[in-house]
């Protein structure tokens, strides 16, 4: 697969519009292991190869066990994510989904249980943010670990 265009060079504005964006979104109230896996179920639903490619590798440096990245899939599933956890990707399926009649009470209420309002408002941004890069780089074809060195990605031990 090679890249249809390079949006970095076509619009170096708005991507550094949204590189601010997604720095902001980091420095938020959500912590990064959350963000990680927030990241990787929004690109496993959206099948964005690239980011899904990008935010195993940042995970894994960032410390997360390859058995728990095998399990973001199956999270419901699983036993190896906590309650805040599980809200959080319950959370981010819905709104990477947006179900038609929008977003159940109940799984607001059940997020808003294991967050503060303002960390559920940060959570719902940073879904945001994946949700436009995951449809800028499946637009774009963005080939899965071009960005490694670039984004020091190889340091995760992946290849």
């Amino acid at each position: 697969m090679t890249q249809r265009l390079n949006y970095a060079q076509q619009s170096p504005e708005l991507l550094k519009k949204m590189s601010d964006l997604s720095m902001a979104v980091k420095g938020g109230a959500i912590e990064q292991k959350l963000h990680d896996l927030v990241q990787i179920r929004a690109s496993q639903i959206n099948g964005c190869a690239f980011c899904l490619d990008m935010h195993v590798k940042e995970a894994k440096i960032h410390g997360e066990s390859e058995l728990r990245l095998h399990h973001v899939a199956i999270w419901h599933e699983s036993n190896l994510f906590a309650p805040r956890e599980r809200a959080a990707l319950a959370w981010t399926e819905a709104v990477t989904r947006l179900p038609e009649g929008g977003i159940p009470d109940a799984l607001f209420d059940e997020a808003r249980s294991h967050f503060s309002e303002k960390e559920l408002s940060d959570l719902t941004f940073a879904i945001m943010v994946i949700n436009a890069w995951n449809r800028v780089a499946i637009a774009f074809r963005a080939v899965p670990g071009s960005a490694d060195k670039l984004y020091g990605l190889d340091k995760a031990g992946l290849s």
